[in-house]
């Protein structure tokens, strides 16, 4: 158990190192491939009913997470391998390095005044509809995304990874992958979409707290951020985003929520801490700041978490 412990450790570090230094690979994403697979059986299979939609959550997650098991049990019998195949997994699955650079290539955008770049590019970052926003509109969508993201890219997976390694790391990006693509209340996905957005929200649960308790924490205004959290994170529509979002706003000082316009779609939500300032152009550099901090303390965690996992493991092992 010790040596499984030191090899998610060390592969853990070396994954998330890679992000930090590699961001997503170009060519040939296992995330992406596996959205591929997955839109192959959504043909297949799509009924516009929910148990049709669950059969294709089972298939999808369950085979992912049924293939990491298999590799990392092939791989136990080396410390090499599981070093190499965690090393891989968190590389694969982790997007902090990428979610950074896209919303700094908008905030870029934005500095230089040029909107039609920004808006061309916010796509990369999340759905909204951008000939809709302003550059302010903008500005607030980049760190709205950046929290959340930092939450779903990064802190989940490394609370999943700590629970259940490499599996566990697999699983939630499967999850999470599948709720960006069926999980939307559109017509085609209400239905068929309804168990892969609900089997998202208990993933994202872990992590999205994490993720709030972090940005506390690491932000220049804890006592802001833990004000902003507890008064408006339930206000949110998503029980995950909605802690993530609030904490980000206290920690920052700025104003998030209020009318989205997602594809002809218009969303009315709360506003989160109220009493702060709207956010500003150089706000989305501080959000990927802070970001940043947190999912090294995120990283942190997992491995903290994955030593006590291991030793109460030990112990019930020795009774």
């Amino acid at each position: 158990m010790r040596a499984d412990h030191l090899g998610f450790a060390c592969g853990a570090a070396l994954g998330f190192a890679g992000d930090l230094l590699f961001g997503d690979p170009r060519r040939g994403h296992p995330v992406a491939a596996f959205g591929r697979a997955a839109h192959a059986v959504e043909q297949r299979l799509w009924r516009d009913h929910r148990g049709t939609g669950a059969l294709h959550t089972l298939l999808c997650a369950g085979g992912a997470v049924a293939g990491a098991g298999l590799l990392a049990r092939t791989a136990r019998p080396s410390p090499a391998a599981r070093v190499a195949l965690t090393a891989a997994a968190t590389w694969a699955v982790l997007g902090g390095t990428s979610l950074g650079r896209e919303a700094r290539a908008v905030g870029g955008a934005l500095a230089a005044g040029d909107l039609a770049a920004a808006r061309k590019r916010l796509p990369h970052l999340c759905g909204r509809d951008p000939q809709a926003l302003d550059e302010q509109q903008i500005a607030r969508a980049v760190v709205e995304s950046v929290a959340e993201n930092t939450s779903d890219a990064v802190v989940g997976a490394l609370v999943w990874g700590a629970l259940g390694g490499v599996p566990g790391l697999v699983g939630f990006r499967a999850v999470n992958t599948l709720d960006a693509m069926v999980g939307h209340k559109s017509a085609r996905y209400r239905r068929f979409g309804w168990a892969s957005a609900r089997l998202d929200d208990v993933a994202g649960w872990p992590g999205a707290r994490l993720t709030a308790a972090l940005a506390v924490l690491a932000g220049p205004d804890p006592r802001g951020a833990l004000r902003v959290a507890r008064r408006d994170a339930s206000r949110h529509p998503s029980p995950n985003a909605g802690p993530v979002e609030a904490a980000f706003a206290g920690a920052l000082g700025v104003r998030l929520g209020g009318t989205l316009a997602y594809a002809g779609r218009v969303e009315h939500r709360p506003v989160l801490g109220a009493e702060n300032r709207p956010v500003e152009v150089a706000d989305v550099e501080r959000a990927v700041r802070l970001s940043r901090r947190v999912s090294v303390l995120a990283l942190g965690t997992a491995l903290l978490t994955r030593t006590v996992v291991a030793t109460v493991t030990r112990r019930k092992r020795c009774r």
